[in-house]
C-alpha cells in the first residue's frame, strides 16, 4: 500500500510539471492575442471624441476596458485587430472606484484572454503590454513588474513599461499570455513608468454587473432638454447641480451656446452665473439678449480679464469688443460671480460683487439667456438665475452689528503699508517676530473661524432635517432628508438640483401601462427600470466607504448599500403611486418589502443585490443563525428610524476610516437631536468629550445618563457613572 502511494504520488507530481504552462516570447504573444485586443472610439456629433484600448473576456461580446475611456453619454464603437466595428450595445457594468467597465457587443465566437492571478506575480517578473497607443495600429511592448503600490486607496501594479495615451483599458500580460492587469496610467514624472489595475478587480466586476442599455447611458449626465437648448455643439453635461463644458464648439473661435428655456423679463433684468475655468487662456461666461442663434452678447473672463463683447452674426466680422478689463475683484482658476444688469439704455457686469464693465451699447435687447465657452476651453458653471435684480441684499445694520460683535471686534488699519515698513525697519528682527506671532495668531482666529462656519452648518442642516421629520409620517420626504444628512457633510451639495433628478426617474415611468397594473407588476417593472435600464447596483469592493450612503452619490454612480438603495427605491414607488412597498429593517441587511394586496404574503426585494427577489423564509436562512427574525423586524420601517439607521452606518464609517475624534462626534450630535433618548450614543458622546477636554459637556452627557438610568439597571454601572461624574467635577 506505501509503495502504492509512493507511486500516485511521484505520478501527480509529474503530471503537475508537464502542466505548468510555458513561458512564450513575446512575438508569440503578439501574434496569439491580437484578435483579442480591440480599439475602443468614443463616437461625438462630428466624428471621434476619444480613443482607448480594451480586450475580450468572453465569446459572446464582453470587452473590459477603463471607466474613464467610454467617459459619459458618448456613442461608443468597438474595432477588432481585423479591422471589424461593432457598436456597443449596453455597458454592462462599471466600476469608478477602480476605474473599470466591461461593455458588450452583438458578436459571438470571440477569442476571450485568459485572465490570471495579479497576486501571484513576484516583482522583476516579465510582463507585456498591449494596446492602442495615440489611435494607432494595436501594438505591444515588454517590460517588468516594478512593484505593487497603493494609489489613491487602490492596490495597484507599478510597471516599467512606456504607457501612452490610448493605451488606457489594454491588459497586462504574463508570458503565457495571462492578464494580470488592466493599464491605467502612466507616472507623472516619466513616460517608461505607467500602472495597472489588478485583474482580481475586474473579476468580481464581471461576476456582480450593472448593466445599462446605451439608450439610457446616452441619457446620463445630460442636460435636461426642458431646461437647455444647446447651439452651435460643444459637450455639455451636469452632475451635482453643476454645468460641465468640454471640447471646442462648432462656431468660429469655438464658440459654443448653451440657451437657458426660462423666460427673460422686460425691459430691464439680470443674468447671474458662477464659472470656473481649467485654463485662464480660455472664454466663457454668460451669453444674452440672444435671438437663440448667433446673434447675442457675451460677457465672460478671457486670458484673465474680464471682457463683454457683441455677436452679430456666426463669424469673425460679426464680432465687437465691446470692453476687455483687468480686474482684481477676478479670482484666477477659480470660481468667479458673473453678474450682467441690462437696462433699455445701457449694460452693467460685476464680477464677485464689484462693478467691471459698464456700456451704453443698445444694439441688441431682449431675447434668451444663457451660458457660453469658447475654444478648447474647460468650463463649469454653477448657480444660474435670470430675475429682475439679483444683488446680493446687504444684512440689516442691526443683525450685521450684531453678529459681526460676536464674531471678531473690528480690525482697524492705523496707518499705510509704507508706513508700517518704515516704523519696522527701526529693528528688522523684532519685526519680523511680531509679525511671525501676529500671523500665527490670526491663523489660529481664522482656523476657529472655520470650525464655527462648519458647526454652524452643520446647525443649519439639523433643524432643516427636524422640521421634515416633525412632519405627520406620509408627509415627510424621506428623499430630501437622505440629501440634508449628505449636505450635513457636504455645504456644495445642491440639495434642489438632486431632487430634480429624481423627479427625472418618477417622470420615466408615470405614465408607464405597467406601474398602473398593480403591485407586483409595477414591482417588477420597477426591478427592470432600476436594475436593468439604469445599472444601479449594491457596493461591491468598497462597502464601508461613506459615498455609499450619501444620497446625492448614490444618485451619481448608481451606487450604494442596501439602505440608501432601498430609500431611492421605496421613495420611487411611493411617487408613483404604488401600493403596498415599504422599507423592511432586517437585522444585517435592509431591504424592501411589498404584499400584492392587503392580505397578500409578503415578498422581499434584495435592491442590493439588483432587485433579487425573496420568500422570508429565504431571507432568514441567509441573515439569521437561527432560520427566523426577531420580533418587529418585518414591519414598515419608519421614516426617522431609515435615516437613523443611514446615519449609524456613517458613524460606523466613520470610527472604521480611523478619522479623528473631533470629526465623528458630529454624527453623534446628529443622531442625539434626532434621538435624544438613545444612551449608546450619548454614553459614547460623553467618552469623546472628556478625551477631548471638555469636562463641562462631558459632564452634562453623564448627568443626562444618571438621570434617566433605567431602574432595573445594573447596579454597577450606575456607581461607574456617578463616579465618573465624581471625576468631571473635579
Amino acid at each position: 500500500m506505501n509503495r502504492l502511494l509512493l507511486l500516485l504520488s511521484i505520478s501527480s507530481m509529474c503530471f503537475v510539471v508537464e502542466a505548468a504552462p510555458k513561458a512564450k516570447t513575446t512575438a508569440d504573444l503578439a501574434e496569439t492575442i491580437a484578435p483579442s485586443l480591440v480599439k475602443i472610439t468614443q463616437l461625438g456629433r462630428d466624428g471621434t471624441d476619444g480613443i482607448g484600448s480594451g480586450f475580450v473576456v468572453s465569446a459572446d461580446g464582453l470587452i473590459a476596458t477603463n471607466l474613464h475611456v467610454i467617459g459619459e453619454a458618448r456613442r461608443l464603437q468597438i474595432e477588432m485587430s481585423d479591422g471589424k466595428t461593432h457598436v456597443v450595445t449596453s455597458v454592462h457594468a462599471t466600476d469608478a472606484q477602480h476605474d473599470l467597465a466591461l461593455l458588450k457587443i452583438d458578436a459571438k465566437g470571440l477569442k476571450p484572454l485568459p485572465l490570471g492571478d495579479a497576486k501571484s506575480v513576484r516583482q522583476g517578473e516579465n510582463v507585456v503590454a498591449m494596446g492602442a497607443p495615440e489611435g494607432l495600429a494595436f501594438s505591444i511592448v515588454q517590460g517588468v513588474l516594478s512593484a505593487t503600490r497603493e494609489i489613491d486607496g487602490n492596490t495597484m501594479l507599478q510597471v516599467a513599461i512606456p504607457i501612452e495615451k490610448g493605451n488606457s483599458g489594454g491588459p497586462l500580460l504574463d508570458m503565457q499570455g495571462r492578464v494580470l492587469g488592466i493599464l491605467t496610467l502612466k507616472h507623472i514624472k516619466t513616460d517608461n513608468l505607467g500602472f495597472a489595475m489588478p485583474v482580481d478587480d475586474l473579476k468580481e466586476l464581471i461576476e456582480k454587473p450593472n448593466p445599462v442599455p446605451m439608450n439610457r447611458w446616452l441619457t446620463i449626465g445630460v442636460l435636461n432638454p426642458k431646461l437647455w437648448k444647446l447651439h452651435l455643439g460643444s459637450q455639455w453635461s451636469q452632475h451635482a447641480g453643476v454645468i460641465h463644458a468640454d471640447l471646442p464648439g462648432d462656431g468660429f473661435g469655438g464658440r459654443a451656446l448653451c440657451f437657458s428655456t426660462q423666460k427673460v423679463p422686460d425691459d430691464t433684468f439680470e443674468v447671474a452665473a458662477t464659472v470656473k475655468l481649467d485654463d485662464e487662456s480660455g472664454a466663457a461666461g454668460l451669453v444674452f439678449c440672444s435671438d437663440g442663434g448667433d446673434k447675442h452678447y457675451g460677457f465672460y473672463p478671457s486670458g484673465g480679464k474680464l471682457r463683454l463683447t457683441r455677436f452679430d452674426g456666426p463669424d469673425v466680422y460679426s464680432w465687437t469688443i465691446l470692453a476687455d478689463m483687468p480686474s482684481d475683484a477676478y479670482k484666477p482658476g477659480d470660481w468667479n460671480a458673473l453678474r450682467v444688469r441690462v437696462e433699455p439704455e445701457k449694460i452693467t457686469c460685476f464680477v464677485n460683487g464689484k462693478k467691471v464693465i459698464e456700456t451704453d451699447d443698445a444694439g441688441l435687447r431682449g431675447g434668451v439667456a444663457g451660458l457660453c465657452k469658447f475654444r478648447t476651453t474647460v468650463a463649469d458653471f454653477c448657480g444660474f438665475r435670470i430675475g429682475t435684480d439679483l444683488t446680493e441684499k446687504p444684512l440689516e445694520p442691526e443683525l450685521a452689528s450684531k453678529f459681526r460683535s460676536e464674531i471678531e471686534s473690528h480690525l482697524a488699519q492705523a496707518s499705510t503699508r509704507d508706513q508700517t515698513l518704515d516704523k519696522l525697519l527701526e529693528n528688522p528682527t523684532a519685526g519680523r517676530r511680531v509679525l511671525s506671532e501676529q500671523r500665527k495668531r490670526l491663523e489660529e482666529e481664522a482656523a476657529k473661524l472655520r470650525e464655527l462656519e462648519r458647526e454652524l452648518h452643520r446647525r443649519a442642516m439639523t433643524k432643516e432635517i427636524l422640521a421634515e421629520l416633525e412632519k405627520p409620517e406620509p408627509e415627510i420626504n424621506l428623499l430630501r432628508c437622505t440629501l440634508l444628512l449628505a449636505r450635513h457633510d457636504n455645504p456644495e451639495i445642491d440639495v434642489a438640483s438632486y431632487l430634480n433628478a429624481f423627479k427625472g426617474l418618477v417622470a420615466d415611468l408615470k405614465d408607464d401601462p405597467e406601474i398602473k397594473k398593480g403591485t407586483m407588476t409595477a414591482v417588477k417593472r420597477l426591478n427592470r427600470y432600476l436594475f436593468e435600464e439604469n445599472g444601479f447596483h449594491g457596493s461591491r469592493g468598497d462597502y464601508e466607504n461613506r459615498s455609499n450612503s450619501y444620497m446625492n452619490e448614490v444618485l451619481d454612480d448608481r451606487e450604494g448599500l442596501p439602505i440608501s438603495l432601498s430609500v431611492l427605491y421605496v421613495e420611487l414607488a411611493s411617487k408613483l403611486g404604488i401600493q403596498g412597498v415599504f422599507g423592511v429593517p432586517l437585522p444585517g441587511k435592509f431591504m424592501v418589502g411589498y404584499r400584492d394586496g392587503p392580505e397578500g404574503e409578503l415578498q422581499l426585494i434584495d435592491v442590493f443585490e439588483r432587485g433579487k427577489e425573496l420568500t422570508v423564509e429565504q431571507a432568514a436562512l441567509q441573515l439569521s443563525d437561527t432560520g427566523d427574525f426577531p420580533e418587529g423586524a418585518l414591519v414598515a420601517a419608519k421614516k426617522r428610524d431609515i435615516l437613523l439607521r443611514m446615519l449609524r452606518n456613517l458613524l460606523g464609517s466613520a470610527f472604521d476610516e480611523t478619522r479623528s475624534i473631533r470629526d465623528s462626534l458630529p454624527y453623534l450630535d446628529l443622531v442625539l437631536a434626532i434621538d435624544p433618548k438613545s444612551a449608546a450614543e450619548r454614553l459614547t458622546r460623553a467618552q469623546m468629550r472628556q478625551r477631548l477636554g471638555e469636562k463641562a459637556a462631558a459632564r452634562d452627557d453623564v448627568s443626562w445618563l444618571i438621570d434617566n438610568f433605567p431602574e432595573d439597571g445594573p447596579p454597577e454601572l450606575m456607581q461607574q457613572l456617578d463616579l465618573w461624574m465624581q471625576s468631571l467635577r473635579e
